[in-house]
């Protein structure tokens, strides 16, 4: 585990951590003051997956995403106030609220986009990678995907297209266990998915998706593969989402002792601890940037609810056939 970085990274490490967290609970309680329009699909209990990914990506590195795609855009440093005005419908979101909570987009910091589509992503980013070695620049494209997504043609065609023209793509596996409501074991004959790598010639790893230092160093190993041209990664992250599939799901289908344990292996509560322990944040540090992150979300609300709503005839505005 990567213990050797400055405090100032494991410190922004962790407040990246608490900005997803504090933004998917407030999304939840506007959720339920139906001041937001279709559904919404919380990232809760996923923090070190993102997080743990993007620290190990420049700013001028690449990510695609996926319909639980709020962690993603916080973490490669999208403003919490244009996410929030975005999923709430108003004019000053990043799809200037025509695209909601599963299409946050922000091309200058790398967020090539969340979709709706199951594995839809993941074609995208080998496209993303293809662009990189023709330009011959040394970027590299962070896939993040969940593992229903592996079942889908789209990951095997992907995945084999950037192995044979070794590009500069991290496959990340976000395993929660359950597509929607089918749990991994119903639909697969492996344990994991990172196994499948074996077929395309390329490194497989699992790691403890609700250890952010875990995920970073295995990511900061792809990546510095990825640049020097040697190729994809295929990453599975297991982790486990603390609330049901969507906000109209509640999720029955997962057993009380499963849900019981996965919730004492909190990603941040385990970093907290970590910190603590060796000493980087003091709990009255932790206290304070729990407070201004706490101000920051709360400045976010602020400015999507007295943000406009796009006008009517905006409606054929930036739309493409």
């Amino acid at each position: 585990m990567t213990l050797n970085l400055a405090k100032e990274k494991l410190a922004e490490m962790y407040r990246k951590m608490l900005e997803i967290r504090f933004f998917e609970e407030k999304v939840f309680e506007l959720y339920a003051q139906n001041l937001v329009p279709g559904t919404i699909h919380l990232y809760t209990g996923e923090e070190a997956v993102a997080v743990g990914v993007c620290s190990a990506l420049r700013k001028d590195d690449y990510i695609t995403s996926t319909h639980r795609g709020h962690g993603h855009s916080i973490a490669k440093g999208a403003e919490l106030k244009r996410i929030m005005a975005e999923i709430l419908g108003k004019k000053t979101g990043y799809c200037k609220g025509k695209g909601g909570s599963m299409h946050i987009a922000d091309f200058s910091i790398g967020m090539l986009g969340a979709t709706a589509v199951v594995g839809a992503g993941i074609p995208i980013a080998v496209g993303a990678g293809l662009s990189i070695k023709l330009r011959r620049t040394d970027q590299v494209v962070a896939c993040l995907f969940g593992e229903g997504a592996s079942n889908q043609g789209t990951f095997h065609e992907s995945i084999n297209m950037a192995s044979i023209w070794k590009l500069p793509v991290i496959f990340v596996c976000e395993n929660n266990l359950y597509a929607m409501g089918t749990r991994q074991s119903r639909v697969m004959a492996i344990e994991n998915v990172a196994d499948r790598a074996v077929a395309y010639g390329i490194p497989g790893v699992v790691v403890d998706g609700n250890d952010v230092l875990a995920v970073y160093e295995v990511v900061q190993k792809a990546v510095e593969r990825a640049r020097r041209g040697d190729g994809p990664t295929l990453i599975e992250c297991k982790t486990y989402r603390h609330k049901g599939h969507s906000r109209v799901d509640s999720a029955k289908y997962r057993p009380k002792e499963e849900v019981e344990e996965w919730l004492t292996k909190d990603p941040i509560k385990l970093f907290k601890e970590k910190l603590l322990q060796i000493n980087t944040l003091t709990e009255t540090e932790i206290h304070q940037v729990e407070k201004e992150v706490s101000a920051e979300i709360e400045k976010a609300v602020n400015f999507a609810i007295e943000s406009p709503y796009p006008a009517q005839e905006e409606a054929l505005q930036d739309v493409y056939a």
